[in-house]
């Protein structure tokens, strides 16, 4: 055991509720971390830089996607494109551009054990979902809802640092079910504390399950949008960059008829298909499914990102035997990276940008030229930088 964990443990054993969402029960121990040493910050004790503010440069030109005369070609690049009854989020026509006018929500989605969180609700109505590793190997999920409005959204669990980056991405408010000490500070002095929604406010309900508590937090996103609107904060978002669109697929792409991802604890797959042009979700070996719908999860993207993932000595985020068994991963999703997007049944490889804190997410290949999305909803599977091999994708 690393001796930083003794030194942590003093601070955090107070905040081991808080951490784990308020939880009533004591939870199955996480898997081994898997995180190497080297990952961890160089300075014990010392907390990782806040995110730089990043200066602004070019992400590129669109690649000539739509036919000449095609009627049913759509091509959205800029703000203009969007007018205002497309949503900037997803490119797809909304019934009332009303629902554009609301600030879009950022909320907090367990994802284990299984046995106990799915079938999440709200995953199908959600714009963007970004699976990302919390600790151990576990992951969980953030969802942000703007353009459509499920009827829940959960169960909600606790934040993690990757929190403070979505929503000044996204211009969005944060719902969650609390959060580590650390966590939980930043958050509270973060450039959109006004626009979080507290676990004592309107929206937040127990859905009386029979099972562990903390897996029982449900959200109403209209109640949500309503406790917003209370705080006066339920106001248009104010979007810095916009993602690339088009419903035709950009060339240069290679057949991708499934991808695998192993994150250790679980191996997530996407496969096309090629009735809805979409792809479905397994999880864990089993369809995911919406617990609204009963129907399967499916995207119209899967984007997949290896962004730098560095345990942060100051958080812990769970406490065994009185010792820290997991700090808090920072994953640094600012300046650029590598990527590879999934559309269409085909796999483009790209560059992601993120130029400015409140941008969010666009994408360019390897001309500088922007690679735009299918016109729909996005999965962004965060993986981490120190796993080997973890993408299988195949033709």
């Amino acid at each position: 055991m690393r001796n930083w964990k003794l030194i942590v443990t003093a601070i955090y054993c107070l905040y081991f509720a808080l951490a784990c969402g308020g939880a009533a029960t004591t939870p199955a121990p996480l898997p081994p971390n898997p995180i190497p040493d080297n990952a961890t910050a160089a300075i014990e004790g010392t907390a990782l830089p806040v995110p730089p503010t990043l200066t602004s440069g070019a992400t590129g030109t669109a690649p000539e996607t739509a036919t000449p005369g095609d009627p049913n070609a759509i091509t959205l690049l800029t703000k203009a494109d969007f007018g205002n009854d497309r949503n900037p989020l997803t490119g797809e026509l909304v019934d009332d551009p009303a629902v554009l006018q609301r600030r879009p929500l950022a909320i907090k989605i367990s994802n284990a054990p299984p046995v106990y969180v799915r079938p999440q609700s709200g995953l199908n109505d959600a714009d963007l979902v970004y699976e990302h590793t919390s600790e151990g190997s576990i992951t969980r999920l953030t969802a942000i809802f703007y353009g459509k409005t499920p009827p829940r959204a959960g169960p909600i669990r606790s934040a993690r640092l990757i929190d403070l980056e979505l929503p000044a991405m996204y211009d969005a408010a944060l719902a969650f079910s609390g959060a580590s000490a650390g966590v939980n500070e930043r958050l509270n002095s973060s450039d959109f504390q006004s626009r979080i929604i507290y676990s004592n406010e309107p929206g937040y309900f127990r859905s009386g399950e029979d099972k562990p508590f903390e897996h029982t937090l449900y959200g109403n996103p209209a109640d949500f949008w309503q406790a917003l609107a209370a705080k006066g904060q339920n106001t248009p978002p104010a979007f810095n960059t916009f993602m690339a669109f088009s419903n035709n697929a950009p060339p240069g792409g290679e057949p991708a008829g499934a991808v695998t991802l192993n994150y250790l604890w679980e191996v997530v797959e996407w496969r096309y298909d090629p009735e809805i042009g979409r792809y479905r979700r397994w999880a864990g070996g089993e369809p995911h499914l919406d617990g609204n719908s009963g129907e399967q999860v499916t995207a119209a993207n899967v984007i997949i990102l290896t962004p730098v993932h560095i345990e942060d000595p100051t958080i812990c985020e769970e406490i065994r035997d009185g010792i820290c068994a997991h700090l808090s991963i920072q994953i640094q999703l600012w300046g650029t990276g590598t990527g590879i997007i999934l559309r269409d049944g085909q796999q483009y490889l790209v560059t992601w940008h993120r130029v400015n804190r409140n941008d969010m997410l666009t994408f360019t290949n390897s001309e500088g030229n922007s690679l735009p999305l299918q016109i729909g909803n996005s999965w962004v599977q965060v993986v981490p930088d120190w796993l080997e091999g973890p993408v299988q994708v195949t033709p």
